[in-house]
């Protein structure tokens, strides 16, 4: 008598893919989430990792302003010079300007990404961060947390979660770059 198969491996399941008002509604659920998680007292700074992260980073500025009647600094962050590959790279890097108009000194920073997956980008923005002050905490915010980590680095909030098949990326688009605002998975 054959052997019972063994249990199928789990398939990948893409994140269906967000639409301009599915985006909103969880960029509004983000902000709330991250409400959540900081004391009142905590003096919250966005900083979004360019280039996608940085209007990510300002829209949730919005809706944390709603939420409680106060601004919250955005300030944006360049890690081209520190990324571990740099000299793996064919031609000249195009360098952006970090703009942090504001002390991190005891506060807490908020990264701000788009798309989080093997941590790279990440370690590359805490080493920039950490050249700009000693914050009080560092929190992880992205829109999407695929897995694929390379390195030990996890969001602290994420919009959606996605596993997807090797050879897929996720692509997150938005308006003020792209002209729109969608999640989608897509072949690469």
């Amino acid at each position: 008598m054959p052997a019972a198969p063994g249990p199928c491996p789990m398939q990948p399941v893409p994140v269906p893919p967000l639409d301009s008002g599915q985006m909103e509604a969880t960029l509004q659920r983000l902000a709330s989430d991250l409400l959540a998680l900081v004391k009142p007292e905590e003096e919250v700074v966005l900083l979004g990792i360019r280039s996608r992260g940085l209007p990510l980073a300002e829209r949730l500025a919005t809706f944390l302003r709603a939420a409680t009647g106060s601004p919250v600094p955005v300030g944006s962050l360049d890690i081209t010079l520190y990324r571990d590959d740099l000299t793996e790279m064919v031609g000249s890097p195009i360098v952006r300007p970090t703009e942090i108009p504001f002390t991190l000194k005891d506060r807490t920073v908020v990264l701000v990404d788009d798309v989080l997956y093997t941590g790279r980008t990440v370690r590359s923005a805490m080493d920039a961060l950490l050249d700009h002050g000693r914050p009080h905490r560092v929190m992880l915010l992205v829109m999407a947390d695929r897995s694929g980590r390379e390195l030990p680095i996890q969001a602290d909030l994420a919009g959606v979660k996605v596993e997807v098949p090797a050879g897929h990326r996720v692509a997150v688009r938005v308006k003020e770059i792209d002209g729109e605002d969608s999640v989608v998975v897509e072949a690469c």
